[in-house]
């Protein structure tokens, strides 16, 4: 039986209950009403586009911060850190981009040099970068593979030091998903909690979309569509709080004597990867992560992928690749099996 005492307590808690529970019922029904904003423009020589729900658009402070990405990581952006770095300026690396470096050299160490941010002279040696030619021969490789090698690098006094002044940084590879990480960052500090941002096709997702459903994602099939006008589908995945970065072969390449080259370049020997391949999507916590491996595990190939992904669970993989007869078979981690919609 309940005593006097308890009974006292019950109905002194009782109008706080109901206080608590009124108050949860209105912020739902407000949050439920609160509109859905959207943002898109260019940045990195790319597209983004970000959907947000709040009730003030956010669509300045987002620009602002993907120009401040920009103005550190954009090689094209003639007044960038990473830029002045490549000239052999004397210039202190931002937050942003000393973020950037320690993960890309983080991911460099586990893959054994698969991701590699001093790539860039091959890259542009075989025309995917900023210049375009005739096909670099065998010595014109041997020779830029001298100059290639992210354990060349180094943080000296705070600034970054290469062991020879011709060599180049790129973080394209990664930059576009910090980008993402940075945007996503910026919402969470102004108590967003629904919202996907992309940026260059690498995502970062949180909370329900408008629908008040879980946000979800395509995977493209990895056709041969270096116009980027095929659009169909090979899998639809659940993506809520979670970033994904997807790289493929299939939209940049050229075909020369009747032989394609990929856009991939593979570090260790110079040359397009021949891999088998095609189109490699990893989930992680981070898009900025994400982004590199994906990347990493075009250059790896399928079975050294699978090792890495072995020493890393944190990370989820989905893998379409070439069966070696001509068909296009699928391989993903056995724990992105539940976010694969029906």
């Amino acid at each position: 039986m309940m005593d006097e005492r308890q009974k006292k307590r019950l109905l002194w808690q009782l109008p706080f209950l109901t206080l608590l529970i009124v108050g949860t019922v209105l912020i739902i029904r407000q949050q439920q009403k609160m509109p859905y904003q959207k943002t898109s423009d260019f940045v990195f020589g790319t597209t983004f586009s970000v959907t947000y729900q709040c009730d003030s658009d956010m669509s300045r402070s987002i620009k602002a911060e993907l120009m401040k990405v920009d103005n550190s990581l954009s090689p094209f952006n003639e007044m960038s850190i990473i830029t002045t770095i490549n000239n052999n300026g004397d210039v202190q690396p931002d937050k942003m981009f000393m973020d950037v470096f320690k993960e890309a050299m983080e991911v460099s160490r586990e893959t054994d040099g698969a991701f590699d941010i001093t790539v860039a002279p091959l890259v542009n040696a075989w025309g995917f970068g900023f210049k375009s030619g005739e096909m670099p021969t065998k010595r014109q490789v041997d020779s830029l593979r001298q100059i290639i090698g992210y354990q060349k690098l180094s943080v000296v006094d705070g600034k970054i030091h290469k062991q020879d002044p011709r060599m180049m940084l790129d973080c394209s590879a990664i930059a576009k998903g910090y980008g993402t990480d940075v945007v996503a960052n910026l919402l969470r500090s102004r108590g967003v909690t629904n919202f996907m941002v992309e940026v260059g096709g690498e995502i970062v997702t949180s909370g329900v979309n408008q629908e008040r459903v879980p946000w979800k994602v395509g995977v493209i099939k990895p056709d041969d569509d270096s116009l980027s006008v095929s659009h169909e589908l090979q899998t639809v995945l659940n993506v809520t709080d979670i970033a994904m970065a997807t790289s493929g072969n299939y939209r940049k390449f050229y075909y020369k004597g009747g032989k394609k080259y990929a856009h991939t370049i593979d570090p260790a020997t110079g040359y397009p990867v021949q891999h088998n391949i095609l189109s490699a999507t990893v989930l992680a916590k981070s898009c900025a992560i994400a982004d590199a491996y994906a990347t990493s595990f075009m250059v790896m190939g399928l079975d050294r992928a699978k090792k890495v992904l072995e020493r890393h669970p944190e990370l989820m993989a989905y893998f379409i690749y070439d069966d070696g007869e001509g068909k296009t078979a699928v391989w993903f981690s056995p724990s992105l099996r539940d976010k694969i919609a029906d």
